[in-house]
Parts: C-alpha cells; sequence; structure tokens
C-alpha cells in the first residue's frame, strides 16, 4: 500500500482524462446520482460547497442546478481507499434528475426492459 491509499493528504487519483468518479447521496443515503469531476471541479464544490462536476457531454464544468435553481449542498465529501472516486453527501435543494426524477436511478432492469420505480 502507498501513502495514497494509508496517508492524511487528499490527492485524487484521475484517469487518463484526468476524471474521478463522483458518487452523490443525500444525508439518509438514498443514491442520487453519479458524475465525473476533474480538479477544477473539486476546488469550485470546495470553495463554494455546492456540487460542481465535470460534464463529458458539454465539455465544461456545471454546477448542479445552475439552470434549475436544485444545487447540491455538500455536506461532506469522502474519498475512497486508492482515491480514484469520490463519495459526495448533500443536502438537496430538489430533484438531482434532470428528468425530474429525485434520484437519477428511477428506473429497474427487468430482463431487456426498463421498470419505473415508484
Amino acid at each position: 500500500m502507498d501513502h495514497r491509499e494509508q496517508g492524511s493528504t487528499f490527492q485524487p487519483k484521475f484517469d487518463a482524462n484526468g476524471l474521478v468518479t463522483a458518487v452523490v447521496s443525500d444525508r439518509a443515503g438514498a443514491l442520487l446520482m453519479v458524475a465525473h469531476m476533474n480538479a477544477d471541479a473539486i476546488a469550485a464544490t470546495q470553495a463554494s460547497g455546492e456540487a460542481t462536476f465535470w460534464s463529458r457531454s458539454r465539455g465544461r464544468l456545471w454546477k448542479k442546478g445552475e439552470t434549475s435553481g436544485n444545487v447540491l449542498r455538500v455536506a461532506e465529501m469522502r474519498v475512497d481507499c486508492d482515491q480514484d472516486a469520490l463519495w459526495l453527501i448533500v443536502d438537496a435543494a430538489g430533484p438531482a434528475c434532470h428528468t425530474g426524477a429525485t434520484s437519477c436511478f428511477y428506473r429497474r432492469v427487468d430482463g431487456d426492459r426498463l421498470e419505473r420505480i415508484v
């Protein structure tokens, strides 16, 4: 094991695209969404206290809720053992999903079909 795994210094292990995966849940533990963060997104999140991600489709930073107002206020940021994934525990100001669903994980896979979860 190296210092990244056992040490006390935050040293995110970015992939070849400069990203780490960010899993987002609310304080009760409900999974809300998964996104990606680069160094600038992490810095913006730490500075503002509101979740900012790297949008792979837009090719730019985006603050969750910048257009909808459904910001995610970060209560705690955790990192996994080898620092290549983050867990953001948040207070959501509204639905986390752009579809209006509370969570982006609102469908269950049943064979080759999707079933909406109430």
